[in-house]
């Protein structure tokens, strides 16, 4: 799982602004979950399931302005 996380977090910027488009972002929300998985956070685990499922509606704005700024979706520093 850390080698399918450190590879999404190398991707070029144009293919990380595409992964942000709407309904393509389920990538990003899955790759929060893994994240928090990773570290063993229950609550960064909650947060990842609740960007799948109910977040998916507006995470995808959050992320593309992440990806533009930060050059990573948004999410927790590790």
């Amino acid at each position: 799982m850390k080698e399918l996380t450190k590879s999404m977090e190398k991707l070029p910027l144009i293919v990380k602004l595409i992964l942000c488009i709407p309904f393509l972002d389920i990538v990003w929300s899955v790759w929060k979950l893994l994240k928090g998985i990773i570290s063993g956070d229950v609550l960064k685990i909650i947060l990842g399931i609740l960007c799948i499922i109910p977040g998916a509606a507006f995470m995808w704005i959050l992320d593309i302005i992440w990806v533009i700024v930060c050059k990573r979706p948004f999410w927790f520093k590790d």
